[in-house]
């Protein structure tokens, strides 16, 4: 393993959850409502959103060097989606017996994220 590439994805990966816990926090006291974790969600839709436009950059115009993918995509967008905490968020909502607002999470974060995905990349062939 390269350790110039290890270190790009460390240096993306810290930008990435620094700004996940700053912009989640924000959702969260912005709203102010603990029974639904829209920061977690804001997070992931930002993220697929932002993946599927430099996903599509990637794949349209061969945009990135490698160690610029590595950077935007595993290190910064790595560090910044939440899929990890939104596991673990449904789970406690399901474990707290609010089904209904578990199920509610899981299609939100799924379906609008992939849509997400598909505007983004839509988008990135827009703008270029």
């Amino acid at each position: 393993m390269n350790m110039i590439k290890i270190l790009i994805v460390g240096l993306g990966g810290f930008i990435g959850s620094v700004f996940r816990y700053l912009l989640g926090n924000w959702v969260s006291r912005l709203l102010n409502n603990p029974e639904f974790p829209y920061g977690t969600l804001t997070v992931n839709i930002l993220g697929c959103l932002v993946i599927g436009f430099l996903g599509g950059i990637v794949n349209l115009r061969q945009g990135f060097t490698p160690e610029t993918r590595l950077f935007l995509f595993v290190g910064i967008l790595g560090g910044f989606t939440t899929f990890s905490s939104f596991g673990y968020e449904t789970f406690l909502l399901l474990n707290n017996g609010k089904i209904f607002t578990a199920g509610i999470n899981i299609v939100a974060q799924v379906f609008i994220g992939l849509a997400a995905v598909w505007i983004g990349y839509r988008f990135s062939g827009i703008c270029l």
